[in-house]
């Protein structure tokens, strides 16, 4: 008898969810339809854009003279030279702004998420984080040129393009950890505090491992919106074809501000195999570093 009932329910069951109307079926059929369309649509742009970087930027790049050379005494509508000069600004830049904005961002998103429990301070940090997050990267680079250059007056130089870049990185470093710090299940830290483990070394052990995948994901998508900005080399570093290695000492080039002058310099062919190897050396440094930051999250993340 109970097996018959049971069997009745099961075919209830199996009717309710098969006898779905035409017209139902034809908004799901639809709907996905739709959705694969946006998923194609919004792939065409990007697959477009690498494959002109790949066939018009690979080729100059595969010349070892442009990784090791840079443009000093090599006219730009002329072949030769390298970016060697620009890829070492770009990532002395680069460096020094995550080397600050890092663990500025991260102790923020600590405090926000684990101290200050509504607080006024922290809900003072969380206005003021909204506001730099939108702050377009000219307007940081003007006021750190009024503060740095033209308040303290020290000369433009890289230091100072790093300070306007450690503006723009912050907002996304603490937006992104704090989200990922949120993500963390409140059992793991109940679970430690049981176990009579201070709040700090919870934290340290605990918590940032678990989201560590996720804030190595945020602070190179953040590296990656700072190498690829133009408007403040253009108001804190000025342009130079020569190698340098000290970012206080004045003119410092970038890959932005080479791609910049090969923009300047004409269209002839040689200025523009130039820009494209500018271009797509900008890009491949932001995979080799996003490539760089999986193996990191997943070499010290904690596993499953």
């Amino acid at each position: 008898m109970s097996n018959a009932v049971a069997a009745s329910d099961v075919s209830t069951t199996h009717n309710a969810f098969t006898d779905i109307s035409g017209k139902r079926k034809f908004a799901n059929s639809a709907a996905t339809v739709l959705i694969y369309l946006c998923m194609i649509v919004a792939l065409i742009p990007l697959v477009w854009v690498l494959w002109e970087l790949i066939v018009k930027g690979l080729p100059v790049t595969l010349n070892l003279e442009w990784w090791t050379e840079d443009m000093l005494g090599v006219m730009y509508h002329q072949p030769g030279g390298g970016a060697l000069h620009a890829i070492v600004g770009t990532i002395i830049q680069a460096g020094l702004a995550t080397i600050i904005a890092v663990p500025i961002g991260v102790f923020t998103a600590i405090y926000l998420v684990e101290y200050s429990r509504g607080g006024w301070l922290g809900r003072i940090t969380t206005f003021m984080v909204d506001i730099l997050s939108g702050v377009p990267s000219i307007v940081a680079a003007l006021f750190v040129y009024a503060a740095w250059i033209g308040v303290m007056g020290f000369d433009r130089s890289g230091l100072a393009l790093a300070w306007s870049l450690l503006l723009l990185m912050i907002p996304i470093v603490v937006r992104n950890t704090e989200e990922m710090l949120r993500v963390v299940p409140m059992d793991l830290r109940e679970a430690s505090y049981a176990l009579g483990v201070p709040k700090w070394k919870t934290i340290a052990k605990i918590v940032l491992p678990t989201a560590l995948s996720g804030i190595a994901t945020g602070v190179m998508l953040a590296i990656a919106r700072i190498m690829g900005e133009s408007a403040p080399v253009l108001i804190l570093v000025g342009s130079t074809s020569a190698l340098k290695w000290d970012p206080t000492g004045g003119t410092m080039s970038s890959l932005p501000l080479m791609m910049l002058d090969m923009y300047k310099a004409g269209v002839t062919e040689a200025v523009l195999d130039k820009l494209w190897g500018a271009a797509f050396t900008l890009v491949l440094l932001i995979a080799l570093l996003n490539v760089a930051a999986r193996i990191i999250s997943a070499k010290f993340s904690v596993k499953q």
